[in-house]
Formats: structure tokens, sequence, C-alpha cells
């Protein structure tokens, strides 16, 4: 069943999110998207429960000749977070890596930049954060994410996402308190082809998102 674009399935999972801070599981939240995607999901998680929203840019490592395929993640300043299994499969080293995460890098920094606009980065210290994103293909990226948010001691840590592979979304219940999907179709094979609509964000899309929601 595919969602029809990603306000409804943000609209979904907040219903499911809103459920469990009722039950008094979801002390203290904050949401952090994943730009550019998952912000428009997030928005909709965050204005349900009445929580302040920012983002925590991650890019996706790819590979020199195929940017698509990802074996790996940066967040911030953090070292970069690698697959070493698909690395060993594709006979790649870290130094033939090291143009392309210096790269993501100075477009990770840029738009934290733009994102936040001055602003400090939330303390996520004793809060429950919630990362959301659009979806989770390979999950790399998530859990780079998940990593690096844990660093900052929180007291609970959620990651919610409408739609994921099977494979990633069991891989990443090792990386957080809770791992809420809406839907793992067996035969997953995108997160676009989850969408009916699915159009590529831009940075003005993140900027009003985060404008129009609760600020921190």
């Amino acid at each position: 069943m595919q969602f029809h674009d990603r306000e409804q399935a943000g609209r979904e999972l907040a219903g499911r999110l809103r459920f469990e801070q009722e039950k008094g599981m979801l002390t203290d939240p904050v949401v952090l998207a994943l730009p550019r995607g998952g912000v428009t999901v997030a928005q909709e998680v965050a204005a349900a429960l009445g929580a302040p929203l920012d983002v925590l840019v991650v890019r996706k490592i790819g590979v020199p000749y195929e940017e698509e395929l990802g074996v790996g993640a940066i967040v911030g300043d953090d070292e970069p977070l690698f697959d070493e299994s698909a690395l060993a499969q594709l006979g790649l080293g870290e130094p033939e890596l090291a143009p392309v995460v210096e790269r993501e890098r100075e477009e990770l920094h840029r738009r934290e930049r733009l994102y936040r606009q001055g602003h400090p980065a939330p303390d996520l210290t004793g809060r429950t954060v919630i990362v959301v994103d659009d979806g989770l293909a390979t999950g790399s990226t998530a859990r780079a994410a998940l990593r690096f948010v844990r660093r900052r001691q929180p007291a609970r840590v959620v990651l919610a996402v409408p739609v994921g592979s099977p494979d990633a979304t069991h891989r990443l219940r090792a990386e957080a308190d809770e791992v809420l999907c809406l839907q793992q179709p067996p035969s997953f094979m995108a997160v676009g082809n989850c969408y009916e609509e699915f159009e590529q964000l831009t940075d003005d899309d993140v900027l009003r998102a985060l404008h129009t929601t609760a600020e921190y």
C-alpha cells in the first residue's frame, strides 16, 4: 500500500506516536528530521506531539562512479561511518573515498548553516529524541544519525519512519530504544516507490517547515 505523499505518511506516523505520548512513553520530546525528505514527515509529527522540530543533517557517502550507491554516512564533524561489508564487496578502501567525504562534509556544513541560521543545536540531554525520515533503504544515514544522537545522552531514542526495507529496519533496532516503521514491504525496492507523490524537496521547503513549527 502506497502513501499518497509525505504529509499523509507523517500524519499516520504522528498518530502512532501520539498514542505513545498519551501513555507517557515520550517524555520531553524533541523531533529531529533528516533533511531534506524527512522534514515534511517530521513537521506532522512535531505538530501532533507539540514538540520542537529541528534538523540533523546527515550526508550519504556514495561510491565515486555511482553516487546513489551509499557505502557510509557522515554527521557533523564525526568520522565517517562506513559499511565495511559494502566496501569489501566493491573492493574499495577509505582512502579512495576521501574526496567524496570532503565534498559531502562541505555540503553538510552549508546546509547546517542555512537551516539553523545562527540558532544553536538543541540540547538533547535527558530528552526523548525522535529521529524522523521519509523511509529507510540501506539505513546507513539513519544509523549514523542514531549514533550521533546517542552520544548526546538522551533519555530515549526513537527512530520513526513511514516505510523501510525489512532488513534495514531489523538492523537498526540495535541502534535505538524503539524503531517505529509503519510499513515493511517484503518486495521493497526504493523509498520513492512507496509514495504516489515523491517530489524532491528544496532548501526553501526545509526552511518553511522549520519556521512554521514550534521553535526549540
